[in-house]
C-alpha cells in the first residue's frame, strides 16, 4: 500500500465529515477505485461458480454504488473505519450475488460450472461460500477488522498495523484468533 494512499484517504474522509457533498463521496470512491476493483477480481477468482455469472466490473459497480450511498449517512472517522465499511459492503455484495444466482429462483441453481474451488480451504459450493462470509460478519470486532484487512483488502501485516495503530505481533495474534474462530464456526478448515 502506498503511504500516500492512506494520507489522501484520511484527507478525503476529513472533507466528508466537514460537509455532505456528492463530489467528496465520488472522489473518495475514485481514490479507492483501484483497490476496490482488485478486491472484486480477487474474490471472483476464488469462486468460479459466481464468476460464471458475474464479471469483476459487475461486482465493482455494485460495491461502489453501495459504498457511495452508505457514505451519504456514514462518516468514517479514519482509513481504518473506511476499510471496515468497505469490507462489510464487499461481503454483502458477494453474499447477495451468490444467493441471486444459486438461490431457489437462481439461474445457476441447476447449472454445473465444471469448475471446483481452487484449494481445499475454499468453500466447495455457494452455501458454504455464503456461510463463510456470514461467519466473517459475525466475528468479534477486533478479529473481523484484521481478517477484513487481510482477506478482503489484501493488506500486509505491517500495513494493517499502520492502519490500526497496532504492533505486527498484535495483528498476527488477531489474525490467528479470527482463523480459529472461523474454523469453529464453519466446522472445517480455516481459509489460508
Amino acid at each position: 500500500m502506498n503511504p500516500g494512499h492512506t494520507t489522501k484517504l484520511n484527507d478525503l474522509l476529513t472533507l466528508l465529515r466537514q460537509g455532505d457533498t456528492d463530489a467528496v463521496r465520488t472522489e473518495l470512491i475514485e481514490h479507492s477505485c483501484q483497490r476496490l476493483r482488485l478486491l472484486a477480481a480477487k474474490m471472483l477468482n476464488r469462486y468460479p461458480m459466481v464468476r460464471r455469472w458475474e464479471q469483476t466490473d459487475d461486482v465493482f459497480v455494485e460495491l461502489a454504488t453501495r459504498l457511495h450511498q452508505t457514505l451519504e449517512d456514514v462518516r468514517p472517522e479514519s482509513a481504518r473505519h473506511f476499510y471496515n465499511l468497505a469490507g462489510q459492503k464487499v461481503r454483502w455484495v458477494l453474499i447477495e450475488m451468490a444467493r441471486r444466482h444459486y438461490g431457489p429462483l437462481g439461474v445457476g441453481r441447476n447449472h454445473d460450472t465444471g469448475e471446483q474451488a481452487e484449494t481445499s480451504s475454499q468453500p466447495r459450493n455457494v452455501s458454504e461460500w455464503v456461510a463463510f462470509h456470514e461467519a466473517v460478519e459475525n466475528l468479534p470486532d477486533e478479529a473481523r477488522e484484521v481478517f477484513n484487512l487481510t482477506w478482503y483488502e489484501g493488506l500486509s501485516q505491517d500495513e494493517i498495523g499502520e492502519v490500526l495503530g497496532l504492533s505486527v505481533r498484535t495483528v498476527k495474534r488477531r489474525w490467528q484468533a479470527a482463523r480459529c474462530q472461523l474454523y469453529e464456526a464453519l466446522d472445517g478448515e480455516p481459509p489460508s
